[in-house]
């Protein structure tokens, strides 16, 4: 399955606007979070992605909560918030929200690694695992240097071993890859990445 993937579009319209060109090629599309700033402009942000045919699968980020999301997504575009979804025979399962808390105060959507422990407990098994916070030292390393993503969600990679793991969140990390265990995982950023995964 030829699949386009991206994070952190943050109501860019020129960005949005490349993603739905790219988009056209791909069977199916995944936003791995933060669509909007602040929880503010949402609704914008789903618009600049409307023109997305192609199955839409979206994890809300730490800029937007999951229901919020839910309440803005078009018909069509399916929300994973510790749940998984099937299509055409590949198995997602999504997280959104920063994990661990962010700094960055309340409009902040985020859980502790206890919380997304045990949201992520429920998937056994999973091709693809999509969440906004990369895991652990993978990915995940700010321009300070510092090393902020998840333990919980690097446990969970190990366990479930998808296939490919996607991710945003840390801005600094855009583009950065690596390996855990034999699972891909990958910070997206506004571009669009393109992926062939096999059910």
């Amino acid at each position: 399955m030829k699949i386009m993937a991206f994070s952190d579009l943050h109501l860019s319209a020129p960005r949005a606007a490349l993603l739905v060109d790219a988009s056209a090629e791909a069977d199916l599309v995944i936003g791995a979070g933060d669509f909007c700033n602040m929880r503010k402009g949402l609704p914008e942000a789903m618009a600049l992605l409307s023109g997305i045919a192609a199955p839409f699968v979206v994890v809300p980020g730490n800029a937007e909560s999951a229901d919020e999301l839910r309440a803005a997504a078009p018909g069509g575009v399916t929300v994973l918030h510790g749940e998984g979804v099937e299509i055409d025979g590949l198995r997602l399962f999504g997280l959104g929200y920063g994990v661990p808390v962010t700094p960055f105060g309340a409009w902040s959507c985020d859980l502790s690694e206890k919380e997304a422990a045990a949201m992520l407990a429920g998937c056994d098994a999973a091709d693809v695992l999509v969440t906004h916070s990369p895991p652990k030292g993978v990915a995940d390393v700010t321009s300070g240097g510092q090393s902020v993503g998840s333990e919980a969600i690097r446990d969970a990679i190990a366990r479930i071993a998808p296939k490919l793991a996607v991710c945003g969140h840390i801005h600094d990390s855009w583009g950065a890859e690596g390996m855990i265990g034999g699972t891909r995982v990958v910070n997206l950023g506004p571009v669009p990445n393109r992926f062939e995964v096999a059910p």
